[in-house]
């Protein structure tokens, strides 16, 4: 049975404790920050702005852009300091859609779902044509097409269908055994499963490389449209990119994702011999203006003579990607790290280290802003380290949805096992004491722990991220859960206030000493 405690329990004795050994837990401070974060939230009027007003955020786009800048003034409207956006490097090309249009309109008229891919072209005005079912396994195959599909949209030939249904429910929150079962997991094991890349994703990479060999030939048979099956299924559509957003990129043809219902309709109708044609009308724009990515950077600044010139920082990325607003794939763990430092300054914190946070861009193309500013700032382990690194007491991220904070993944640092479990403590009550050894990937502090400074995901509750939000075009404001936020943002405030007051800095993990250091 997990053990809770009531916050008001807490409350009753002295407002300093020291908790598992010698680490200490302001409960006043805690107090004041649940007060604040539980009671007095703006955490959703954040995401509001993030999402419907400001629009997909594509890196690169007008969108992000639009966020940006938004959020560097709502930063410093909050009172904090040195808020700015921070180049962190060339990029590539902006883009984004300005139309999309697309129906069958024989054997009868029916729109479709469908979404442009990332960085691909438009269809330069309104086409149509018939389709053309494309019947391919190997690239010798594409021969009998060759001077055929000039003008023409074509779609893959599948033998896929649709289950039924799932035995899986789309909405999940993690069970007490599950929990349980993080909590067990081993050093060892945690060592192992890291450096295990799973067959499906091997899979995955070997059909990308061939279905990019196929767009390249039907590129330069200059089709009008390709129609390319979206993962997904009751009308969700899971995009990506078509192309590179390098500025030398080489063109691709216009590309849409489309839902698999409608997908598979087609290919069944063209299949049984029937004829089917469609009218599309794709606009996309590319932007070279500025080919710099940026992210968001303001501060706390430390108050203690000592310890000022430390830093402790948060942040989660900011951009998303297109076919909807980025809610839960981004904007939640953004909006939260933004709701964070508003709680800190609402409380009128005085932190000892400095309070940094940061809200990147171009990680969903492989952590591309935050590994930039970790070079930049940090340096590399393989070359040499810079001075900065070894301020930095610990770096919190979000970017698992919009599932309430459940505990943290402590990414191999069992060091720091008996100071999280005294920091959660006061949150028990709100279902947050999970700790696993368990490293987790693809976000932004893996940028931080590859130089060695503590980097943590906190472990959320699964939601509807994976079976229905995550990159797809179900991705709105309306799937974000208003009390998980408001208790993620209270969770995290105050682990940014304890390892700003805390007398040492976070124990690391070992490094291997960077070449070129003493």
């Amino acid at each position: 049975m997990r053990r809770k405690v009531l916050f008001s329990t807490l409350c009753a004795v002295a407002i300093t404790v020291s908790v598992f050994g010698q680490e200490k837990v302001d409960l006043n401070a805690v107090k004041k920050i649940r007060e604040e974060g539980l009671n007095h939230s703006k955490v959703m009027e954040t995401a509001f702005y993030i999402t419907d007003v400001s629009g997909p955020r594509l890196s690169g786009s007008p969108g992000l852009k639009r966020a940006q800048n938004w959020a560097v003034e709502k930063l410093k409207s909050y009172g904090l300091a040195n808020a700015k956006l921070e180049p962190w490097g060339t990029f590539g090309k902006g883009w984004e859609i300005e139309r999309n249009y697309a129906a069958i309109t024989v054997p009868y008229y029916h729109a479709i779902i469908a979404v442009p891919k990332a960085w691909t072209p438009g269809t330069h005005g309104a086409i149509k044509s018939e389709i053309v079912l494309l019947k391919a396994d190997t690239i010798t195959d594409l021969a009998q097409y060759k001077g055929k599909l000039a003008g023409k949209i074509v779609i893959y030939d599948s033998n896929s269908k649709l289950p039924l249904g799932s035995t899986t429910a789309d909405f999940l929150r993690y069970t007490d055994e599950q929990l349980a079962e993080l909590a067990r997991v081993s050093p060892e094991a945690a060592k192992n499963n890291a450096n295990d890349i799973s067959p499906q994703i091997l899979a995955r990479r070997r059909f990308l490389a061939w279905r990019n060999q196929v767009v390249d030939f039907l590129t330069s048979e200059n089709v009008a449209l390709i129609l390319s099956q979206g993962r997904g299924m009751d009308g969700t559509v899971f995009t990506s990119n078509g192309a590179s957003y390098k500025e030398d990129a080489k063109p691709v043809s216009p590309e849409l994702e489309t839902s698999s219902e409608d997908y598979f309709r087609i290919v069944r109708l063209l299949k049984a011999g029937q004829k089917v044609e469609m009218e599309a009308d794709v606009q996309t724009k590319f932007f070279t203006d500025d080919l710099q990515g940026y992210n968001v950077i303001a501060e706390i600044p430390g108050t203690d003579k000592k310890l000022k010139d430390q830093v402790v920082m948060l942040g989660a990325h900011f951009d998303s990607w297109h076919a909807a607003t980025g809610a839960t794939d981004n904007a939640a763990g953004s909006a939260v790290m933004i709701e964070a430092m508003r709680i800190l300054k609402a409380i009128n914190f005085k932190p000892k280290r400095t309070i940094r946070i940061a809200l990147w861009s171009s990680e969903e193309q492989g952590l591309i802003g935050s590994r930039n500013y970790v070079l930049n700032h940090f340096g590399n382990p393989a070359v040499q380290l810079k001075p900065e690194q070894a301020k930095v007491s610990a770096y919190y991220n979000l970017d698992n949805g919009t599932g309430k904070i459940r505990g943290v993944y402590l990414q191999g640092n069992g060091a720091v096992a008996p100071i999280f479990k005294a920091w959660l403590e006061p949150f028990n009550d709100l279902d947050a004491s999970t700790l696993t050894i368990s490293s987790t990937g693809s976000t932004d502090h893996v940028s931080f722990d590859a130089v060695g400074i503590p980097g943590f995901q906190f472990i959320q509750d699964v939601m509807d991220y994976a079976s229905r939000t995550h990159h797809s075009n179900q991705d709105t404001y309306d799937r974000l859960s208003e009390d998980d936020l408001k208790q993620a943002a209270t969770i995290i405030a105050s682990f940014v206030y304890n390892t700003a007051q805390r007398p040492e800095m976070l124990p690391r993990k070992e490094l291997p000493k960077a070449q070129g250091t003493n």
